[in-house]
């Protein structure tokens, strides 16, 4: 007995750092990624594209912003690929820096007066880079929280990298705010910059504690069973078609429901209801702190009554709740506005991701799972991430205005989502199946 007491206390020293590492580096991820956003809608017209309209600059912005989501789907399949045949950790070392190399380097891009639009194509390049360090790292850090996680508690440690979303939306939040008091001239001429040269140090922090995770064991176990699959993720599209069709058609509805609420709502509220944006924006922020403590909750929901059941669930009151949401926003009061928000991102999105990681990852072997989820989430969040917004914003100009056409398509991606999820299966994978 004493014998297997140090081996036991090691397995679960490893399987808790796997999990706050997978976090950690998720935080620092969607920090790069939610920053440029910000910087797209108050800084980047004004210095990459001055020449253009104030209208056509902010379109132009938002245009490289969506060059990140290319490069989700390509980063998905090229991680995914090496994920299943050198190993998941490498990987998530080599995402981090592929995310924060490009941040810095975005805090240097000279502007559109120094050298004209090599500013705005270097920008494009760094945005690609950072989309595809977004596409493999999710598969990555889900993989080695619920890889090294024990049994029954699976969900609770995948859900760990799901609470990265709410650290990095946060956390590029108040930098933008912090340099935000700047006089404008400051602000556009060095100001905006800090927060991506600060990745930095973030990027140090998140190598230093992914570097201590040792390797997710059931890839261990898949190398000493037999060689890695010479191409996983054709492997993937020729053995299992119809797992990637189910992933995508389950996760689109999540997604499209997270960027409409934190994205396509506030746009909607800013310009449509004349909503001040600083309160939908102080909102969405607080149900970001909520998510904070809702995901792992969640997570841990998951394990007592099933990943499925629980998705399942939150597709429900995803679709029950989309009605009153843009109802809460048309009453224009702040309060009601500031719940809408806060029940969006902080109750609704979390018990619909926390569960994805375990519920997504069983639907494939160990042996090309890094590349499964990796391709399948990665095309459901160009769906939803990439082109649901602009679905949105065609369907409310369609209504005159009102939103009951958005709320028809939401409900609708939410019916096949819970479609494809009935037809999910549920257990684990064997490892090996070659």
């Amino acid at each position: 007995m004493p014998a297997s007491m140090p081996a036991s206390r090691k397995s679960v020293r490893h399987y808790v750092l796997a999990g706050w590492a997978s976090m950690a580096g998720t935080t620092i991820e969607w920090y790069d990624f939610f920053l440029y956003g910000t910087a797209a809608a108050l800084i980047f017209n004004k210095v990459f594209f001055p020449t253009l309209d104030p209208i056509l600059g902010t379109l132009a912005a938002f245009g490289t912003y969506g060059v990140g989501f290319i490069g989700r789907p390509m980063g998905g399949i090229v991680f995914g690929h090496f994920g299943d045949r050198i190993g998941r950790k490498s990987m998530l070392m080599a995402t981090l820096l592929l995310m924060g190399g490009p941040s810095i380097a975005i805090g240097l891009i000279p502007s559109y007066q120094s050298i004209g639009y090599w500013a705005a194509a270097a920008l494009v390049a760094m945005r690609f880079l950072q989309g595809m360090a977004v596409g493999g790292e999710w598969g990555g850090a889900v993989l080695m929280a619920v890889e090294h996680a024990p049994p029954g508690m699976k969900g609770f440690f995948g859900s760990l990298p799901q609470a990265g979303v709410g650290f990095g939306l946060i956390l590029s939040s108040v930098a933008m705010a912090a340099v935000a008091v700047l006089p404008e001239p400051d602000l556009l001429a060095w100001g905006w910059r800090i927060p991506f040269l600060a990745s930095v140090v973030l990027l140090v922090v998140g190598w230093v504690i992914r570097a201590k995770v040792p390797e997710s064991p059931d890839f261990e176990r898949m190398k000493r069973e037999g060689p890695p699959v010479k191409a996983p993720v054709v492997d993937v599209i020729r053995r299992y078609p119809r797992t990637l069709l189910l992933i995508i058609g389950a996760r689109t509805a999540e997604n499209t429901w997270f960027y409409l609420v934190v994205a396509f709502a506030l746009a909607y509220a800013a310009n449509q209801l004349k909503i001040p944006k600083t309160d939908v924006l102080h909102a969405i922020t607080a149900g970001a702190v909520l998510s904070l403590v809702t995901m792992p909750l969640a997570g841990y929901l998951s394990d007592k009554i099933g990943q499925k059941r629980l998705f399942m669930i939150g597709l429900v009151l995803m679709c029950l709740f989309a009605a009153p949401f843009f109802t809460m926003l048309e009453t224009r009061d702040h309060t009601t506005v500031w719940w809408a928000m806060v029940l969006g991102v902080g109750v609704v999105f979390p018990i619909l991701y926390a569960p994805e990681s375990q519920l997504f990852a069983v639907q494939f072997p160990a042996e090309i799972r890094y590349s499964g989820i990796s391709v399948s989430v990665q095309v459901a969040g160009v769906l939803g991430g990439g082109i649901a917004p602009m679905i949105a914003t065609a369907l409310l100009a369609s209504g005159g205005g009102s939103p009951h056409y958005v709320v028809a398509y939401m409900i609708a991606l939410g019916v096949i989502a819970f479609i494809c999820t009935l037809c999910m299966r549920v257990g684990t994978h064997s490892t090996p199946s070659r």
